[in-house]
């Protein structure tokens, strides 16, 4: 009989071993090593990440992304939030350039973050929804990058297919960024990494828990937690499990950096002893004639406070936005653990992180965060 989770477990050197930690699942005795926490790249990895250097890529996925790249990113951006929502400084490092942002599907979060946050570095945005231009129909999506490179400094699309991205990143001349596609939604895992930085101080040795679909920001998360030192426990019904190419590259990353990978049908089991416990909706747009099948194999998964019981003592709680009642009750998601609203704030901070380090050779001033 096949068993109904998949665990990666960690092989790290002796030297980075805390005393063994136990748990029982499903009659099964597993061994999790964790690493002994806070450990601060700010004294071991200044100089390697000062030598980062992203300016001209492109960003469709943070699987093509190194720790180093996703650490530095995180650095820019917070160092960004300190300088301008902190100390008041006025940084118009994007002044003279633009951004073309495509929008095939409506967005509250993305729209707003990157329109205001290109305009608050100086820059001039461009939003194009698909009444205003007619990507892949009456043009081309090839001509439609080809034109917007020689008008614009930087491409943001929000996508109904990721093969659009594809296309665009390749005949583009300029950066393209993914505001979200079928398949990944990088820009948020951005915003939620920041977060749990600023909430835990590091994010190496955490726990976070993932439960509902397994859909495009589950996606992300798998392409950047084990990047980060970050432990992922996985719950999706039957029939809604992650994509199986994913989940294969998933695994190679928490083999390479020795963190733990989980999948289970069981919301309980994966929440148990995690620090972060993460849902999103269940029924994206495009979906909504799949409403009722949905909230029907569904039926189990909605975080409470009893999801919690099980969950590490300081356990907190991530949803990307928007919210149903369902996927998570008001007790949750309004309490002190809910840490949604700074993380939709941080959409802004770390959309504008990504893109000056996409546009410039901006070096942050404070010193580096703790990974």
């Amino acid at each position: 009989m096949q068993p109904h989770f998949n665990l990666i477990k960690p092989s790290w050197s002796l030297k980075k071993q805390r005393p063994v930690k136990m748990f029982r699942v499903k009659n099964s005795l597993f061994c999790v090593l964790k690493t002994f926490p806070n450990i601060s790249v700010r004294k071991f990895g200044t100089g390697r990440m000062d030598k980062v250097n992203l300016k001209g890529r492109s960003l469709l996925t943070l699987r093509d992304f190194s720790s180093d790249e996703i650490k530095r990113l995180l650095w820019i951006s917070r160092d960004l939030k300190q300088r301008i929502k902190h100390e008041g400084q006025y940084l118009p490092l994007l002044q003279g350039k633009s951004i073309a942002m495509i929008f095939e599907k409506r967005s509250t979060r993305t729209r707003m973050s990157t329109e205001t946050g290109f305009a608050l570095l100086g820059g001039h945005p461009c939003f194009l929804t698909s009444q205003d231009i007619h990507l892949g129909t009456n043009e081309s999506t090839t001509d439609t990058a080809r034109v917007l490179s020689g008008l614009t400094d930087l491409i943001l699309a929000r996508v109904y297919s990721h093969s659009t991205l594809e296309e665009l990143e390749k005949e583009a001349s300029v950066p393209i960024v993914n505001g979200l596609s079928e398949l990944y939604h990088p820009i948020q895992i951005l915003a939620d990494f920041l977060t749990l930085q600023e909430h835990y101080g590091s994010l190496s040795g955490l726990t976070l828990s993932w439960i509902g679909d397994g859909n495009n920001v589950l996606h992300s998360f798998m392409m950047t937690a084990a990047k980060l030192g970050v432990h992922l426990r996985v719950a999706t019904p039957k029939g809604y499990e992650p994509d199986d190419g994913i989940v294969q590259e998933a695994k190679k990353f928490s083999q390479q950096f020795g963190t733990e990978l989980l999948l289970t049908p069981d919301p309980m089991e994966a929440a148990r002893g995690s620090n972060v416990l993460v849902t999103d909706t269940w029924i994206s747009m495009g979906q909504e004639e799949e409403k009722v099948q949905r909230l029907k194999d569904f039926h189990g998964y909605q975080i409470t406070m009893q999801t919690g019981t099980v969950a590490s003592p300081d356990w907190t709680f991530l949803h990307c936005l928007p919210r149903k009642q369902e996927e998570v009750d008001d007790q949750v998601f309004y309490s002190p653990r809910s840490l949604v609203f700074p993380e939709a704030e941080n959409r802004k901070w770390t959309i504008m992180g990504l893109m000056v380090a996409l546009l410039t050779d901006y070096k942050p001033k404070m010193p580096m965060l703790k990974f």
